[in-house]
């Protein structure tokens, strides 16, 4: 048994990185347990071809919070991260191509060559959206209310639920629409193109196991333009270094406040005693004892892997095989000895340092979606490439390159008894080979490749089902329902558990925000001073 401290976190993803050290700047002691050899969880930086290094699974920056950033004094630790200069870059069937961002202007101006109303359309569907975005912005460091909490709860909910009170009738039927309907309807609503409408579609079914017609696909669209890169609100980013470069900047303050962190130490069980949680054990038999366990991993694996079921009440464990995990995504990771060279435009241009989206239209996502639930993975994947290398030469060898590529529609279990462990290659060899068709010469370009499939995410990082989001971004696992109503606070079911991780609100990607919301918990719970964002 080690000696006791007054927090572990079970994993030492961003989240877990978070919670730390807001935990330890008040004074006190915490453990992080990391089941791999690197703290970070699913955003590191690892070099998985000789000299050729790449953000392994999370890969680009926009969700991070301004206020994570600055309390934790990241730049200061060395983050840089640079904007695209567009924010993507699709081409289409019938050879041509759209780009997206660089100013509203420029995006206008590339609309009108497909659609005058559609580029005059462009300002009012952004004023809508970013109308929404401020209420997300609003909430994201907000610990929601909790049903059943009685007055305060009451008098929370009321509180957080006052910006959209007053936000007058156009902009709550905003609000409405993005959180009930289908991205197609939603962008029906709003434009006549079908490239146009594949561009703002594609973020509905990122990391989302549907199709832009499953209602409430709209949300998942509005969840990815929430963030900001650099003040500048809607923008994504690279970091120099890769994500591992936000990660270890964040071990650097936590262990500056003293947080203890032990890698290669996997969690395996929560110690409960007398229906409070005491400590956990890991897999070599150690047990590390503290009156508080805040789990950074997902919901699906703290409470079906990580928990004796006798220590969940029947309705809790009910419950909770109802929450949905399972994310559809595929990621790749390739040493190129070359950029690409789109047919659609040829040449080494700005597209490359943008998102590049393999994603035409509605139907081609649609298509992609109803392929993976009938085979297994689709016959014409969507497939976002970054080329990070364009614009940070510390990832590859002079003139060379890395690319992520970022596939969705592949099921998170293959049906028929399959397994992605004998499907991965055939897999990994589709998605070249649909960039290939965009790209002539990519194929040959590869000279070398890491391959996570569903089942790789699972048992690299932890991501029940491949969901990079730890659970659906749905209605009913949003806000105070996430990961189920009642424990929307970050508050376990047993006393003394907390979630800090991304099965909590706001969700997932790269934000911070559930570990920030968790240690304010924590630390209301403990007595430590009014908690701050909620």
């Amino acid at each position: 048994m080690t000696g006791r401290q007054d927090v572990v976190i079970i994993g030492g993803g961003h989240n877990g990185l978070v919670c730390a050290f807001y935990l330890a700047r008040k004074g006190l002691k915490v453990r992080i347990l990391e089941r791999r050899g690197v703290v970070g969880g699913a955003a590191v930086t690892e070099e998985f071809h000789p000299g050729f290094r790449n953000s392994v699974a999370s890969y680009t920056v926009s969700l991070l919070q301004p206020r994570v950033i600055r309390d934790m004094r990241l730049h200061e630790r060395g983050l840089r991260i640079v904007e695209r200069p567009i924010s993507n870059f699709l081409p289409l069937a019938d050879g041509g191509y759209l780009k997206l961002g660089g100013g509203l202007e420029r995006t206008q101006a590339e609309f009108r060559r497909f659609s005058a109303a559609d580029a005059d359309a462009l300002p009012a569907y952004y004023d809508a959206l970013e109308g929404v975005a401020d209420v997300l912005r609003d909430l994201a460091l907000k610990i929601p209310p909790n049903a059943g909490g009685g007055l305060i709860e009451l008098l929370k909910a009321a509180a957080q639920g006052r910006k959209v009170a007053i936000a007058g009738l156009p902009a709550q039927r905003d609000i409405l629409d993005l959180f009930v309907k289908s991205a197609r309807t939603f962008l029906d609503g709003w434009f006549e193109h079908e490239a146009i409408k594949a561009a703002f579609g594609f973020d509905a079914v990122v990391g989302n196991y549907a199709s832009p017609d499953t209602p409430g696909s709209a949300y998942v669209l509005l969840h990815h333009v929430f963030g900001e890169v650099n003040g500048k609100k809607g923008a994504w980013g690279h970091a120099i270094g890769g994500m591992g470069a936000i990660t270890q900047a964040m071990r650097a303050a936590c262990e500056e406040h003293g947080v203890a962190i032990e890698t290669d130490s996997a969690v395996e069980k929560l110690i409960v005693d007398g229906g409070r949680a005491v400590g956990v054990r890991t897999a070599d038999g150690a047990e590390h004892m503290a009156p508080v366990v805040a789990s950074n991993v997902g919901p699906g694996l703290l409470y079906r892997k990580l928990i004796d079921q006798a220590d969940l009440d029947a309705d809790f464990r009910h419950r909770m095989k109802g929450f949905r995990a399972g994310s559809g995504t595929f990621r790749m990771n390739v040493a190129l000895s070359e950029l690409p060279n789109f047919a659609a435009l040829p040449g080494e241009g700005e597209h490359h340092r943008s998102g590049i989206i393999i994603a035409p239209t509605l139907d081609y996502m649609d298509r992609a979606f109803t392929d993976a639930r009938i085979h297994g993975w689709s016959k014409a994947p969507i497939v976002e490439m970054l080329i990070p290398s364009t614009v940070d030469d510390s990832l590859a060898p002079p003139g060379q390159h890395v690319a992520s590529l970022f596939c969705q529609q592949f099921a998170p279990e293959l049906p028929d008894g399959r397994s992605w462990d004998d499907e991965r290659e055939a897999a990994a060899d589709h998605i070249i080979a649909t960039v290939e068709a965009h790209a002539p010469g990519f194929a040959k370009s590869v000279v070398g490749r890491q391959i996570l499939s569903p089942l790789d995410l699972e048992r690299t990082f932890g991501l029940v089902g491949g969901d990079i989001m730890h659970g659906h971004m749905a209605l009913d696992q949003l806000w105070a329902a996430r990961p189920i109503l009642g424990h929307g606070d970050y508050r376990g079911p047993i006393r003394g558990l907390y979630m800090c991780g991304a099965g909590s609100h706001p969700g997932g990607g790269v934000t911070g925000a559930p570990g920030h919301n968790a240690a304010q918990a924590i630390l209301a719970d403990r007595g430590l001073g009014r908690f701050f964002g909620g």
